[in-house]
């Protein structure tokens, strides 16, 4: 029987407790949780650190890190680790921009170690069934409506509403993960408009076009200030009839029959693949949604709304 992968994580924040502990927890054949790093957090019973310095020297023994803090503070911590020797998964987005990113997955290959840019996303249960079936009805048109109230989300998180923490993005490139690996052609930005509050360096709303090489429009429209419900959808239409991912692709509607899925097990299978990648001395790094907000940050017209107070 092949032994756990000694893991820590770096960042103990919101989404580490709802889901990177449960999910380790449930792999304990793959992953043993031996320590974390972070600034103002920890996790019960496990021996915890202020710094991924202090965390490592302690612990020469880790095999693998998690990295959850934001996207800010990823690269250095990702360096530190690669050149330690430890296999590294960076939560989404992998990093602040796509230069970093590339210098941290050729490190990796250079250390001979695995590196996962993970997109919890595309772990949805409805997404690779939906890619499935766009494989045999080609998409005429896409609707995204990806909408949220930041109060819920993401209180009190003034990294977010700073550059390089994406602002509406943070959610919105979930949508964008989906979009990118459901579709069977690949699309480009070709118009933008991002609403930016006074007040802050990130915006809170985003209007998207992109099309493909075959002229198929997409249509996605982020908010983080829902005036009605919150919804995370994606529309596609297609010759043979409508296809319809909700509640962020756990649910799959084709042509109105809602379809069997698996139960949702996002970070389950997140952790599965990086303890395969990790087995099978392999790394992962597809940049695809970070690279989507990159073009709209160029292409973008940036739009002042009313300042914004969490």
């Amino acid at each position: 029987m092949t032994s756990a992968i000694k893991l820590a994580i770096v960042g103990v924040g919101k989404i580490v407790y709802d889901q990177h502990v449960p999910a380790i927890a449930a792999r304990a054949d793959d992953f043993s949780l031996v320590a974390t790093a972070s600034r103002h957090h920890t996790i019960d019973h496990i021996p915890g650190f202020t710094s991924i310095e202090a965390m490592l020297a302690a612990h020469p023994d880790i095999d693998a890190v998690s990295l959850c803090m934001p996207p800010q503070y990823r690269y250095a911590a990702a360096r530190q680790a690669l050149a330690a020797g430890k296999h590294v998964l960076l939560e989404k987005p992998p990093g602040a921009t796509l230069a970093e990113v590339a210098d941290l997955a050729a490190f990796a290959a250079e250390k001979g170690v695995t590196l996962f840019a993970s997109w919890h996303s595309r772990h949805a249960p409805g997404v690779q069934p939906a890619k499935a079936h766009l494989a045999a009805h080609a998409p005429t048109a896409v609707q995204v409506r990806w909408q949220e109230d930041v109060h819920q989300w993401h209180p009190n998180q003034d990294w977010i509403w700073q550059a390089g923490g994406l602002g509406v993005f943070d959610p919105g490139i979930n949508a964008l993960s989906i979009l990118t690996e459901i579709l069977p052609s690949a699309v480009f930005l070709t118009q933008a408009t991002l609403a930016f509050p006074e007040n802050r360096e990130a915006p809170i709303a985003a209007d998207l076009h992109f099309q493909d090489a075959a002229d198929i429009k997409v249509h996605a429209e982020f908010d983080w200030r829902p005036a009605g419900q919150q919804g995370w959808d994606i529309i596609v239409t297609t010759a043979g009839g409508e296809l319809r991912l909700t509640d962020g692709g756990a649910r799959l509607w084709i042509n109105g029959a809602g379809q069997a899925l698996a139960q949702e097990a996002e970070y389950l299978s997140l952790y599965r693949r990086f303890a395969a990648l990790i087995r099978a001395g392999q790394s992962d790094v597809d940049v695809a949604p970070l690279r989507h907000v990159a073009d709209a940050f160029m292409l973008g017209r940036r739009k002042a709304v009313a300042a914004f107070y969490d």
